[in-house]
């Protein structure tokens, strides 16, 4: 089984997690460092209200079967990246249990995989996975 280690700093969300989700479906192992620094483009205060919204989800008969939103960086991105494999199926499972997912690089993990990173001089509009967080309720 091949392994790739994925440094998350300063890479747009939506094209990192597809990358990552065709690796996983290939059968290699992916190991994300540094979750807390990926970069979600757009108007900072919309995505936040757009994940405040998905928090507030609540089934009206069994509040237990709601779904769950987590407010820890790392948590959140294996959940976003959960969204893009097909769940319902073994292989995509398997495909989940291969995805480890890290706040900052715990182990000292040397980047195997050297994707674009994207530029931002200032001039587009985003907001950091940290800081989306930070603005649901996360005190890390």
């Amino acid at each position: 089984m091949l392994m790739q280690v994925v440094d998350g700093t300063n890479m747009i969300f939506g094209r990192l997690a597809s990358q990552v989700a065709k690796r996983l479906m290939r059968g290699e192992e992916v190991h994300l460092i540094n979750a807390e620094k990926i970069v979600i483009v757009g108007n900072p205060k919309q995505i936040e209200q757009r994940y405040l919204t998905k928090r507030g989800i609540r089934h009206k008969g069994t509040p237990e079967r709601s779904p769950v939103w987590p407010k820890i960086p790392h948590m959140l991105v294996k959940r976003m990246i959960r969204g893009m494999l097909p769940r319902e199926t073994p292989r995509g499972r398997d495909a989940l249990k291969r995805l480890r997912v890290y706040t900052g690089n715990p182990k000292g993990m040397e980047c195997s995989l050297k994707p674009e990173k994207a530029d931002f001089d200032g001039v587009s509009k985003h907001i950091t996975i940290h800081d989306l967080c930070r603005s649901i309720g996360y005190s890390g």
